[in-house]
C-alpha cells in the first residue's frame, strides 16, 4: 500500500518570484509531470561528474561556496507545510543572485543534502535503523496525506532526491568521525570480506573497518609487503554500499599514488602506516603523504598508523611522529602495540588514539583516553582457527555451531544495502 501512496503526486505548492517561496516552487522536489521529468534531469547533470567527501566541497562544487550558513537558515523551512522564516528568505536571496532554474536546483540540491546528512549521520552514529526522513505527503483527491517512510532505505520512490548516494557517502564521512568524539570508545572490528563485514553490522556494531592480514591472506598474499592492493580496494568496493560507515587497511599505499586511490574509494575512512616492507618512513615522508591525502579527500577519516612499537621503537619516536602526523592534517592516530597506560595517555592527548584489542576493558582503555578500539587481525584469526576445531568436531563426531543458510542469504541480500529500492 506505501508503494502506492508513494506514487501520488506531491502536493502542489503556490508560484512565488522570491524567496523560499520562489525556491519551492522552481526545484525538482515539489513538482509533477513534465515539470519533475524535465527539474530532475537538470538536477541529475549539476552532481553526474561531483565526487566530494563533505557539505562544504559540495557546496563549491555546487557553485554556492562558503553558503552553509545560509543552507542552514532555508532547510528548517524548505518544506511547504513549514513556516518561513525573513531569515530564510534573506538567505534564498543572497544566494540565489539570479532566479532561474538552474539556481534554484543548486540551492535545493544543497538545501536538501545539509538535511538529510545530517539526519542520516546522526542516525549512523546511534545505530538507529529509522530514515531519516520518517514521512512524505502525497496529494489525493480528499486532501494532502503523509505517508510512512518506516522500513524503507534513505531516499526511497519516485520523488528520490538524484543526489541520495551523495548524501549517503557524506553523511556515513561525518557520523564515523564524530564516533571518534564520544564519550566511549568506538569499537571497531575488522572483516576481510563483503559477509564477515555484513554479518558484524547485523551483530549492532556501528563502523566496519577491514583487516590487511585477513584480506592478504585470504587470498594467499603475504601481509606488510604492499602486494595485496587489488584485492584491498575490490572489497571496499563491496563494502561501501553496506548501510553503515566503512574504513579501509591501506597498509602504506600498496606503491599507489595514495591520494588518488583514498579519494577514489567512497570510504568514510582509511588506515595509512608509516611502515614499509623494510623499515619505517620518513616522518617528512609520511606527512606530506597524509597532508596530499586530506587536500584530496578531508572528509574521509585518515587513521594515521605509527609503526614504531611494532619495531620496538622508544615512546619518544612515537610521540614526535603522532605530533607531525597530526599536524599535517592526520584525524586520528593509531599505534599497534601500544599497552602501557602511561604512554596511552600521553599520546592520547595529541589526538583521537586508536589501540588494538587488549586484556583491558573498553572502559578502562576509555578512562585513559582511547577513543577507538580495533581488532585488527583477531577476527580473521579466530575464524580460521574455528573453521580448523569446525571440520575436526565433525571428523571427530563432534556437534558444530555455526549460521544456517538462511542466515548467510540473509546477510548478502540486496536489502541489506543502503542504496537498495
Amino acid at each position: 500500500m506505501t508503494e502506492e501512496l508513494l506514487n501520488l503526486p506531491v502536493p502542489q505548492v503556490p508560484t512565488g518570484d522570491h524567496g523560499v517561496a520562489w525556491l519551492r516552487s522552481n526545484v525538482v522536489r515539489f513538482t509533477n509531470g513534465p515539470d519533475h521529468a524535465r527539474k530532475r534531469a537538470l538536477t541529475t547533470k549539476l552532481i553526474e561528474d561531483v565526487n566530494v567527501t563533505t557539505l562544504d566541497e559540495l557546496a563549491t562544487a555546487l557553485h554556492l561556496p562558503g553558503s552553509l550558513d545560509d543552507i542552514a537558515k532555508i532547510a528548517p523551512c524548505y518544506q511547504p507545510h513549514e513556516p518561513v522564516t525573513a531569515e530564510a528568505d534573506a538567505a534564498v536571496e543572497r544566494l540565489a543572485g539570479t532566479h532561474d532554474e538552474e539556481t534554484a536546483a543548486r540551492i535545493g540540491l544543497l538545501v536538501q543534502a545539509w538535511a538529510a546528512t545530517n539526519a542520516l549521520a546522526e542516525h549512523l552514529r546511534t545505530g538507529n535503523p529509522a530514515p531519516p526522513v520518517p514521512i512524505t505527503r502525497r496529494a489525493t483527491e480528499t486532501g494532502v496525506i503523509e505517508v510512512s517512510l518506516d522500513g524503507h532505505p534513505f531516499g526511497h520512490g519516485p520523488h528520490a532526491c538524484p543526489g541520495r548516494a551523495l548524501a549517503t557517502k557524506i553523511a556515513k564521512n561525518m557520523a564515523f568521525k564524530a564516533m571518534h568524539h564520544q564519550d566511549e570508545p568506538l569499537i571497531l572490528p575488522n572483516a576481510w570480506d563483503y559477509t564477515s563485514a555484513a554479518a558484524l553490522h547485523a551483530a549492532g556494531f556501528h563502523a566496519i573497518g577491514t583487516t590487511s592480514l585477513g584480506v592478504a591472506a585470504a587470498h594467499g598474499i603475504p601481509d606488510g609487503m604492499g602486494l595485496a592492493g587489488e584485492q584491498a580496494i575490490a572489497l571496499a568496493a563491496l563494502l561501501k554500499d553496506l548501510p553503515c560507515p566503512i574504513t579501509v587497511d591501506l597498509e602504506s599505499g600498496f606503491g599507489m599514488d595514495a591520494a588518488d586511490l583514498v579519494a577514489g574509494l567512497d570510504a568514510a575512512g582509511v588506515n595509512l602506516e608509516d611502515g614499509r616492507p623494510h623499515g619505517l618512513a620518513e616522518v617528512r615522508e609520511q606527512a606530506d603523504l597524509i597532508a596530499r591525502v586530506k587536500e584530496r579527500a578531508p572528509g574521509v577519516f585518515l587513521n594515521a598508523r605509527i609503526d614504531t612499537h611494532w619495531q620496538g621503537i622508544a615512546i619518544e619516536e612515537t610521540e614526535a611522529r603522532a605530533k607531525a602526523y597530526v599536524d599535517a592534517g592526520a584525524d586520528g592516530i593509531f599505534v599497534p602495540g601500544l599497552t602501557e597506560p602511561h604512554d596511552i595517555e600521553k599520546l592520547a592527548n595529541l589526538a583521537p588514539l586508536n589501540v588494538l584489542a587488549q586484556n583491558r576493558a573498553p572502559k578502562e582503555l576509555g578512562d585513559l583516553g582511547v577513543k577507538r578500539i580495533s581488532t585488527g587481525s583477531l577476527l580473521f584469526r579466530a575464524a580460521l582457527h574455528h573453521t580448523v576445531a569446525t571440520a575436526k568436531a565433525v571428523r571427530d563426531g563432534g556437534i558444530p555451531q555455526a549460521f544456517s543458510y538462511e542466515d548467510v542469504q540473509a546477510l548478502v541480500s540486496p536489502g541489506t544495502r543502503s542504496v537498495a529500492g
